[in-house]
């Protein structure tokens, strides 16, 4: 900050070299200044009453000047409280006022800036991977409400009330539906399979689609189980659909998603919505489907087996066309296949992953390995 000099020279020239000075000072002070609590400081230093430079230019300069300058010194002195009273007043108004328009012009033309995005999620990225797998053999995607009726969920896929199949979804109920008829009670939904029922009420027969979606269950959290998890289903209807084309398809998906040496096996299952049902198994794709990883270790991700169950499927069964009959849905001339597999589990199994738990506490250090 500036510090006011004593004068030993009062002569005009001294004076004038002087009140420069210290006009100079002022003006460098006051560009420095940014906001309110600077700009009291700055003005205290040159305006205040007791020890402002101001006053003390009266005490240092005019009072010590000897008789024959004082009119000098008085003269100079009136016009330098008039320039830093100016200088003091543009500085407040300057801070007031804010940043001027000129600074805060834009070039439209510049590039924007360029917000860095995150990477998906390992459960999206592989949910993502499976739809375009079908994509690509010409399946359409569909996608259902969470919350679902009944009807949707259990009855029109062959769950009659009281079927004890019901039992096995662990069912999550919405509350307060005790007063409306069952059919009609609300859920979320257990499976992606009710977007099955709703695509057949709205298209008529050819049908290829893959649903992927978020489903819910009333399970225990831990490592294997969550009370949210993803599924992908597929549906195909059409005339002289059999369980070969199913095999074919399924062994086509699977090599695509782990690799062309993977093997498929089909044995028996049971699942209310399909007739013959199986359960599908593949050759595990990290030991070579032989149980052992070398001559003395075994393969823990296939139990040692050297199969890995993966997914369920089976023929539409023909009391689920019954459903949806009057819109092309004859089982007499139709037939058709769906499959549902848990995209959680393939993620876990893909990028080895031992707790599924990990996908949903959110630890950015975990989901930054997948960037």
């Amino acid at each position: 900050m500036y510090t006011l000099p004593k004068l030993d020279d009062f002569s005009p020239a001294a004076l004038d070299r002087a009140v420069a000075a210290l006009i100079a000072a002022a003006e460098t002070e006051s560009s420095a200044v940014t906001n309110d609590a600077e700009f009291k400081i700055f003005r205290d230093h040159w305006m205040a009453r007791k020890n402002g430079i101001l006053t003390q230019v009266n005490d240092l300069w005019l009072k010590a000047a000897p008789k024959e300058a004082k009119k000098d010194v008085g003269a100079r002195v009136n016009a330098l409280k008039t320039a830093v009273e100016e200088i003091v007043a543009a500085a407040e108004k300057r801070i007031t006022a804010g940043p001027s328009l000129e600074s805060q012009r834009i070039d439209v033309t510049l590039p924007g800036i360029k917000r860095p995005l995150g990477a998906e999620h390992p459960i999206i990225r592989t949910k993502n991977e499976i739809v375009r797998i079908f994509q690509r053999m010409g399946y359409s995607v569909a996608e259902g409400p969470e919350i679902e009726t009944d009807y949707y969920n259990f009855e029109s896929l062959n769950f009659p009330p009281n079927h004890p199949a019901r039992d096995t979804q662990d069912t999550i109920f919405i509350a307060g539906q005790e007063n409306k008829p069952q059919r009609d009670r609300l859920l979320l939904r257990t499976h992606t399979s009710p977007v099955q029922i709703r695509t057949m009420e709205k298209q008529r027969p050819p049908v290829r689609v893959v649903i992927p979606g978020k489903v819910h269950r009333n399970d225990a959290a831990d490592a294997s189980h969550s009370p949210i998890f993803h599924q992908v289903e597929g549906l195909a209807v059409d005339t002289n659909i059999t369980f070969s084309d199913l095999k074919g398809t399924l062994d086509h998906a699977m090599k695509e998603l782990f690799g062309s040496d993977v093997k498929t096996r089909f044995y028996p299952s049971f699942f209310p919505f399909t007739e013959p049902s199986a359960d599908v198994q593949i050759s595990c794709f990290k030991c070579g489907g032989t149980g052992k990883l070398n001559a003395t270790e075994g393969c823990r991700l296939c139990k040692y087996s050297g199969w890995i169950e993966l997914l369920g499927c089976g023929m539409v069964d023909p009391n689920v066309f019954g459903f949806v009959e009057s819109n092309g849905y004859d089982p007499k001339t139709i037939s058709g296949f769906a499959f549902g597999m848990g995209v959680d589990r393939i993620a876990m199994l893909k990028y080895g992953i031992d707790d599924i738990q990990l996908f949903y506490h959110g630890d950015v250090r975990f989901l930054e390995q997948f960037a």
